[in-house]
């Protein structure tokens, strides 16, 4: 299951396993490098075909004030905060609820109801295209951001129920049997035991989540129409123009997208990396 610990003795083994760490870990930037130095041409460089080799003039500035002037962008990642943001929040307690209920009581259909939440997750989104997209607009709902945030809520928390209940399922019954005995509800209990337990791992959860949601692009575009409720994967698209599209300006919008997810990762990564290793090791 685990790779096999390469001998220290074995010299040539361990510079051959660095070098092709190394070659991969290149092929893997490169695209991204691509971006980044596309978006730091020119326009006159973007105009002349030059879009592989080093720029001829250099235009960072001129570029990503112009995603934000020449373009909606701006009301875009507006959108992206308003859709992501309460969809995460919604996500998390919805998941935290049901996953202590389902870990921590036994009752009647518990484990037919957590079949449900995992069987959810081997669901491919897409094929309820058409249906998702009827009972919005039946609600009325098409091409706002409550849409995406009922959608986004509706499908994120089949995954992060498993995740939570599963963390909270590893935590000691004599914490909350203590607490029973000391007279505190079920909500009591939640609040002041497994919550503060289960932090990591709730800031594990809510990168992941935001990143699912910033990122999405397929239920962006199926569940909006206008620019007013585009999020930004939806309206990048729009940056591109009927008959020339400026590269140099879809790179730096690209830039620009990608930065949220990437600040919340290194604002959280100890409580990231705390989450996922979580009861991996014994104290």
């Amino acid at each position: 299951m685990y790779p096999r610990p390469i001998p220290e003795a074995d010299v040539w083994q361990r510079r051959l396993y660095v070098f092709a760490v190394v070659i991969v870990l290149l092929l893997w930037l490169c695209p991204l490098f691509a971006i980044i130095l596309t978006s730091f041409r020119s326009t006159e460089d973007v105009m002349g075909g030059n879009l592989w080799g080093w720029p001829t003039g250099i235009g960072v500035v001129d570029n990503y004030t112009a995603v934000f002037t020449q373009t909606p962008m701006a009301r875009y990642f507006l959108n992206s905060l308003t859709i992501t943001i309460p969809s995460v929040l919604g996500v998390l307690v919805l998941s935290t609820l049901a996953g202590y209920v389902l870990s921590r009581y036994r009752f009647p259909g518990n484990m037919l109801i957590f079949a449900l939440f995992v069987g959810g997750n081997f669901l491919p989104h897409q094929i309820m295209m058409i249906p998702v997209r009827d009972l919005m607009v039946r609600l009325d709902l098409i091409d706002t951001t409550a849409a995406l945030i009922i959608f986004h809520v509706a499908f994120q928390t089949g995954f992060a129920t498993l995740f939570m209940r599963n963390f909270i399922a590893a935590l000691p019954d004599e914490l909350f049997q203590a607490a029973r005995a000391e007279g505190a509800s079920p909500f009591q209990t939640l609040v002041h035991v497994a919550i503060p337990l289960v932090r990591p791992a709730l800031a594990a959860l809510a990168i992941l989540i935001f990143t699912f949601i910033w990122n999405d692009y397929f239920w962006a575009v199926v569940l909006t129409v206008s620019d007013s409720v585009k999020p930004v994967t939806a309206g990048l698209a729009n940056l591109r123009g009927e008959w020339v599209s400026a590269w140099n300006l879809i790179s730096a919008g690209t830039i620009v997208v990608a930065v949220p997810p990437v600040v919340m990762f290194f604002l959280m990564q100890r409580h990231f990396i705390a989450g996922l290793t979580m009861g991996a090791v014994k104290g």
